[in-house]
């Protein structure tokens, strides 16, 4: 099976397993390794459901807390793009249709500072 997640593609099987060990620890495999782009000393999340299944995904790293509530959002969503590729979804043309409509007699001047309220 081929699979392509974001700009990889790679031959990855639809199941893979690995082995505990006495320490009930264990390798991650490869194939995982490369889908998740892990890397040594990188953090794995692990997300139990109620059905019994866990799914094991890169853990999201901690945003400096020196950001402001914009920037750190933009870096949540930036991260979670980078992680789920797949949950990307492009607008529908009627909702681009009304957006513009509703924008259309609005001009910004985007080299104009500011006022300090604006900020």
């Amino acid at each position: 099976m081929i699979k392509q997640i974001g700009e990889l593609i790679l031959p990855t099987p639809p199941r893979v397993e690995s082995t505990l060990t006495e320490r009930y620890q264990t390798t991650i495999p490869a194939s995982v390794r490369r889908v998740l782009r892990l890397n040594k000393r990188d953090k794995v999340s692990y997300e139990i459901r109620s059905n019994g299944e866990v799914i094991l995904t890169r853990a999201v790293a901690s945003v400096e807390p020196s950001l402001n509530l914009e920037q750190q959002l933009l870096e949540v969503l930036a991260q979670d793009i980078c992680s789920h590729p797949e949950h990307l979804q492009s607008f529908e043309a009627e909702v681009m249709k009304r957006s513009k409509m509703l924008v259309q007699d609005v001009k910004v001047d985007l080299e104009k500072p500011l006022l300090e309220d604006e900020e």
